[in-house]
């Protein structure tokens, strides 16, 4: 991703044991996002992090395209029909098969037939260093619904439309609700121009269920945008949108700092999302929607007064408030469609937290970063991070970024208080855990998790923010609230 830093001075000062980190960070500074750096080394081999239809789908419309996204940008040349291929039981399947950004897309000649399909990507694709899968990657689906012929459509855009007061250095991006044809994402699908009409520059990406328009400069202050996703774009049936979709926002004077923010797609939709389950004891409170997928809704445990809606597609507890939903894989269409995509994209989101490049620090505290002060930015460490009953303050600005990269677990002692500063936001922090998380009792904690393994909140620790796991979720009296 193209970095922006505005002429900023990107500065920090870092004593060995000291209990602060000063200094201001230019924006994207924190390296790529979205579809953009390759987020591996060179000798890493690639992975593909999410597919299209996921593993084990069934129902699956029959003129759909099949999708894998790498964990890395993935050399062209090696991505071809002899290294991604798609058979059912009466053998291959004939089709073309191209390449955009990091996605793989296999259109089959002719609409699919019922039954088992079995997908493969073989360790013939390489990454742009030459790495080469570890070992092939095979997943199948079951053909067995309808045609898709719904049209796709925007759900969330950044900035909002009519926002005002927005960061000149920050990418424009459009979030739909299903997975799109990333071969339609280009500068004529998605537009910028200013409020007279004159076109911005930059670079569209396509990835998980965003779209990123990257402009090759700064926006021009106090100037009014308009953004447009035109019915150029269709969905993997070929269904394209009904209307263009247009939103306008107009620049204020700041430069944000730290990274650009880590998109979560339609996983920023839930509070809690897990693959193996979420479990309460306790009275515990949760403003948002929560929803486990693979598994079935048994891995809702704890909650009371648990009720499945008349239309099967959700659930409520007690515990989740405020109009709060609970869904969950086995319950009817378009539910598991909808949390397949949601887990895809917190996958996603997940590797592009962890393959941000160029951090503002490494190691900071040696893992212990209890009584800092830190400033936005991208901290990366190699071992696990520690904080205290000190706490730690994260002091910038409401359009700053926080993103943390730890390597292993993120334990946070009992007592300790995540203190926002200077108008930072909780929708702004983004830590990256490849091990657990775990809170203490009575931790108030700020931000969003996204975690590799469990995520555990002991009792009375409370949450503004979101736990994303790739595991399991577990609570404890607790109160969370969508940040």
């Amino acid at each position: 991703m193209f970095q922006k830093y505005s002429n900023q001075i990107v500065w920090f000062t870092i004593l060995a044991l000291s209990i602060a980190v000063i200094g201001c960070g230019g924006g994207g500074g924190g390296g790529a996002s979205g579809a953009g750096g390759t987020g591996v080394g060179a000798a890493t081999a690639p992975r593909v992090i999410s597919t299209v239809p996921d593993n084990n789908a069934t129902s699956v419309p029959s003129n759909r395209k099949i999708t894998a996204t790498f964990s890395t940008a993935m050399d062209a040349a090696t991505i071809t029909n002899s290294t991604f291929t798609l058979a059912d039981v009466n053998g291959s399947v004939t089709g073309t098969v191209a390449y955009y950004g990091k996605i793989a897309v296999f259109t089959p000649d002719t609409n699919l037939t019922a039954g088992l399909h079995t997908a493969t990507i073989t360790t013939g694709a390489k990454n742009l260093a030459g790495t080469a899968l570890a070992a092939n990657k095979v997943w199948t689906f079951t053909v067995g619904g309808a045609p898709d012929t719904t049209a796709p459509d925007v759900n969330a855009t950044s900035p909002i439309d009519l926002a005002v007061g927005v960061p000149v250095n920050r990418n424009i991006t459009a979030t739909f609700n299903e997975h799109m044809d990333p071969a339609d994402f280009n500068t004529t699908t998605f537009i910028l121009t200013t409020a007279s009409g004159t076109p911005v520059a930059g670079v569209v990406s396509y990835i998980g269920t965003t779209a990123t328009f990257n402009p090759t400069n700064d926006l021009a202050i106090t100037t009014d945008y308009n953004a447009t996703i035109t019915t150029g774009v269709k969905d993997l049936a070929g269904n394209a949108m009904l209307v263009n979709k247009v939103w306008t926002f107009q620049t204020g004077v700041a430069v944000a700092a730290g990274p650009d923010p880590v998109n979560l797609g339609t996983a920023g939709n839930f509070v809690l999302l897990s693959k193996a389950g979420i479990s309460t004891t306790g009275v515990t409170s949760i403003t948002g929607d929560i929803g486990v997928s693979p598994i079935d809704a048994t891995a809702f445990t704890g909650f009371t007064n648990y009720a499945v809606d008349g239309s099967n597609t959700f659930a409520t507890a007690d515990e989740v408030i405020g109009g709060g939903k609970l869904y969950a894989a086995n319950y009817a269409a378009p539910t598991p469609a909808y949390l397949t995509t949601a887990i895809s994209d917190m996958e996603i989101a997940f590797t592009d937290a962890a393959g941000r490049t160029n951090p503002t620090a490494t190691e900071l505290g040696a893992g212990n970063i209890s009584g800092l002060t830190i400033v936005p930015g991208l901290y990366k460490w190699g071992t696990g991070v520690l904080i205290t009953g000190a706490g730690v303050t994260l002091n910038g600005g409401a359009n700053d970024v926080w993103i943390f990269q730890i390597a292993q677990d993120l334990t946070v002692n009992s007592g300790a208080i995540i203190t926002l500063a200077g108008g930072a936001q909780a929708k702004n922090i983004f830590w990256q855990v490849s091990g657990q998380t775990a809170l203490g009792t009575t931790v108030q904690f700020k931000g969003n998790i996204l975690s590799q393994t469990l995520i555990s909140l002991n009792t009375g620790a409370t949450l503004q923010g979101r736990t994303l796991a790739q595991t399991a979720v577990t609570l404890n009296a607790n109160t969370i609230t969508a940040p």
